[in-house]
């Protein structure tokens, strides 16, 4: 994103568009959702072990950034792909900053998941 942050108005909006398409596909969904999955399962097996409530919270903070995904930046993207007669400028303004908001709050709240588990780990074998 600061990358495309440089470029002019239409380079943005097209880039946008054609990646939200690229990214749906079953190799992108696997990982993406397959991480919620694996946090959910290893809360759900360590239930009652010492590493159980690290990941009780790790699956919990992978599912507040799967909520902000699903809740913030696909509706974003949904109106960027709709925005095709909009002029980029008012198509770029009503997506860029928003979007960068709530996918910096998506990634700290995966990586804080991680964090979180693998603490739980190391924590659990000591």
């Amino acid at each position: 994103m600061p990358g495309l942050h440089r470029t002019d108005d239409r380079t943005l909006v097209a880039a946008m568009q054609k990646i939200n398409v690229a990214i749906v596909n079953p190799v992108f969904l696997l990982l993406f959702f397959g991480g919620l999955v694996v946090a959910a399962a290893a809360a759900w097996l360590s239930r009652g072990q010492s590493i159980g409530p690290w990941a009780i919270a790790a699956a919990a903070l992978y599912l507040a950034g799967m909520i902000v995904t699903l809740a913030a930046n696909i509706p974003l993207n949904d109106r960027l792909a709709a925005a095709s007669g909009v002029d980029a400028d008012s198509a770029r303004a009503a997506f860029e900053t928003a979007w960068v908001r709530w996918n910096t709050l998506r990634a700290v709240l995966h990586t804080a998941g991680f964090v979180v588990l693998a603490t739980g780990l190391v924590a659990g074998r000591a």
